[in-house]
């Protein structure tokens, strides 16, 4: 009966040693961290370049439209959707642009007027250039 006891616990060691190698995820096989966001400042200016990983985008709700050009009151005139002016501490107005995937820069614009859901703009990013919502 003792010897039986002895064999026993010598499978039972030996088979949880065995299932915890085959179980073991080695440092090569885990997936490498991903940083959510890059930023780098953008020569000449005080601006910085914001790079996004697509899964920070989606966590963030990151969404864009392009920016409009309407003919109102007889001159050309551009728009954006208001969720997409900031405001700085001083008071100036932002839009942030896109030129590429996942890749964001702040654009000062001009705000003449806001009418219900859309900022009229006197500067800014030319018509087509996508710009984020909130």
């Amino acid at each position: 009966m003792r010897h039986s006891n002895v064999l026993m616990a010598g499978i039972v060691l030996v088979g949880g040693i065995g299932l915890a190698t085959l179980t073991r995820v080695s440092a090569n096989d885990e997936a490498a961290p991903v940083e959510p966001s890059h930023v780098e400042a953008i020569e000449g200016t005080d601006l910085k370049r914001v790079t996004l990983s697509e899964r920070a985008a989606e966590r963030l709700g990151i969404e864009t439209v392009p920016v409009v050009e309407e003919q109102a009151d007889g001159k050309v005139q551009m728009s954006i959707p208001y969720s997409a002016v900031v405001y700085d501490e001083n008071g100036g107005t932002w839009a942030y642009t896109t030129a590429e995937p996942l890749v964001f820069v702040r654009d000062a614009i001009g705000v003449e007027r806001i009418d219900g859901d859309t900022a009229y703009l006197t500067e800014g990013p030319d018509a087509g250039t996508e710009v984020v919502t909130v």
